[in-house]
């Protein structure tokens, strides 16, 4: 059982971002009987982008979550800069991650900029910070246009109301305002337009070129997301990792993932 109120453990001076999966072996506390990441091994260099690949229930979200720890894994081991992540200060390692889903909840009556800036402490916010994180999100130009601008109130109670890609944009420009060492992207366009898409894809690029040293790891159905990752980790519907390379080789190699981008093509072709 993780004790999120904990207060134990240790931290990471100069913490790079580099992550290793060794062996890791999972099942979620209610299905017992069903495995879903089976000794699964991978070595994730800082400032790498990371994609993983396959069908659904295949165990991509969930070393997302089992980064995050909202659960341990049976078996194996996950190793932040060579360090056992089970003797991590809890809070300290979720400060080192910027996590964003596929639905991304905005707190309601919160304003745009509050919501950038949440989880920090009022005194330690720089206006300019939330500003140039929403810019790197690519969601500065619609909130300018907002009611109030960066202070319009975002939620319900008569309060304005944002389209899923503003949402998601604001949710994007809220982990970069924090700066993690690890940006966890889970299914983010999976819900919306080609436009939103497009927009998000953009910001993703400026992310990447701005910093480097960052390491990303998307989670995705969408292929047009993840072309240029350094690494693209494609699971089977039993949680093994079947191949990995970058899209160009393996496209090359001809194989599970060459087919499965070529029905992506043709069901956006179709579309």
């Amino acid at each position: 059982m993780i004790d999120n109120s904990s207060t134990k453990g240790n931290i990471i001076d100069n913490f790079s971002g580099s992550i290793k999966f060794e062996k890791i072996v999972f099942s979620y506390p209610t299905r017992k009987l069903i495995t879903v990441l089976n000794e699964f091994d991978l070595e994730i260099k800082s400032g790498q982008s990371i994609a993983f690949v396959g069908p659904s229930g295949c165990g991509k979200s969930t070393l997302i979550q089992l980064l995050e720890r909202f659960y341990d894994c049976n078996q194996g081991r996950i190793l932040l800069d060579d360090h056992n992540i089970e003797s991590l200060n809890l809070s300290w390692l979720r400060s080192q991650i910027g996590l964003v889903n596929q639905e991304s909840v905005l707190v309601c009556d919160l304003t745009v900029a509050e919501n950038i800036a949440y989880g920090k402490a009022s005194n330690e916010i720089i206006y300019e910070d939330i500003i140039r994180a929403a810019e790197r999100a690519h969601c500065h130009d619609f909130i300018k246009n907002l009611p109030e601008g960066y202070n319009t109130p975002v939620g319900h109670n008569g309060t304005f109301h944002l389209s899923g890609g503003q949402k998601q944009r604001i949710a994007i420009a809220r982990a970069l305002f924090h700066n993690p060492r690890i940006l966890l992207l889970d299914e983010i366009t999976s819900a919306l337009d080609a436009d939103n898409e497009q927009l998000i894809q953009e910001s993703l690029s400026l992310i990447r070129q701005e910093n480097p040293s960052q390491t990303v790891i998307f989670v995705a159905h969408r292929l047009s997301t993840i072309q240029s990752c350094d690494l693209i980790c494609l699971f089977d519907s039993y949680g093994h990792l079947i191949e990995s390379g970058t899209h160009a080789e393996l496209m090359e190699l001809g194989n599970a993932y060459y087919k499965l981008f070529l029905d992506y093509l043709e069901g956006r072709n179709n579309s």
